[in-house]
């Protein structure tokens, strides 16, 4: 009779208020052989919180190869493993690709216990097109490839969705005035479900200005929500087209938008973002 395999479980973790906890998560996590944790002190805190006892051991995608190995033998054997990262769901811009990948090669079932993930909060309260979404992860730390990734993604029809660090914030703001212009839409969602959660929108001139002036928005697990770029010619009237080309081949593109807005009575920034993702599409 063949051997039955462990199975890995994929847990998602509360992102900040340990309320989030699903009891199904919390079921698994004591009933499994072992928990592969992204950082074991950081854990520490959240299993002591649930009466979880289950040993733990360190694992993330700068693990060497040894690591994944260790752990795909003791599934080849028999034992449940819980794969669990920092907080909410691993693999969204967390360890566990590696390992995930290895053991399905292997043919080792993996079972995803759904739970909290910080860019879909932020979505769900950002008051931003849900309906297509890009989640892009973190940025370049760089300044120079991070304003070049910004500005190919300058014309992308799709509200776009990024994580950053706090001491970069304000710089990735700054960079995305630089590669949207100062109308399009920014939201920052700002420790989700912790006690200073802040969900704030504005045009992104407007809010590198409110995060400059304020230190607080510079601290904290942060989620940057970005309103899509209009897209061709079919988003707008034939009409509004023909005044904007008139517009724009005699005007800067700011002024153009703020005219358009007059004579055509649509919004400025919808008008200065399809203008501008005009411009992209013609570079």
């Amino acid at each position: 009779m063949q051997h039955q395999s462990g199975v890995l479980y994929v847990v998602a973790t509360p992102i900040g208020n340990l309320a989030d906890m699903v009891p199904r998560a919390v079921t698994v996590l004591q009933m499994v052989n072992v928990i592969a944790c992204e950082d074991t002190r950081h854990s520490a805190r959240l299993l002591q919180h649930f009466s979880i006892e289950t040993p733990c051991v360190a694992y993330h995608d700068h693990s060497d190869d040894k690591r994944v190995e260790a752990l795909l033998s003791r599934l080849q054997a028999g034992d449940d493993v819980a794969l669990i990262s920092d907080a909410g769901t691993p693999l969204v811009s967390d360890p566990g690709y590696r390992l995930v990948r290895r053991v399905r090669e292997q043919g080792v079932k993996v079972v995803p216990v759904p739970g909290a993930c910080a860019f879909v909060a932020a979505l769900s309260a950002a008051g931003l097109p849900s309906d297509r979404f890009v989640f892009e992860g973190f940025l370049p730390a760089k300044p120079g490839a991070r304003l070049k990734q910004l500005q190919s993604l300058s014309a992308e029809t799709r509200t776009l969705i990024f994580y950053e660090a706090p001491h970069r914030v304000l710089d990735c703001v700054q960079d995305m005035v630089r590669a949207f212009g100062p109308e399009r839409e920014v939201v920052l969602a700002r420790e989700l479900s912790k006690a200073f959660e802040t969900i704030h929108g504005a045009p992104v001139a407007e809010l590198a200005r409110w995060i400059e002036a304020d230190s607080n928005q510079q601290r904290g697990e942060i989620v940057l929500l970005v309103r899509a770029a209009c897209g061709n010619d079919e988003s707008l009237d034939d009409e509004v087209v023909r005044t904007m080309e008139v517009l724009l081949a005699e005007l800067p593109l700011k002024q153009a938008a703020q005219l358009g807005a007059k004579l055509t009575g649509l919004r400025k920034n919808e008008l200065y973002q399809w203008a501008l993702g005009r411009q992209s599409d013609k570079s």
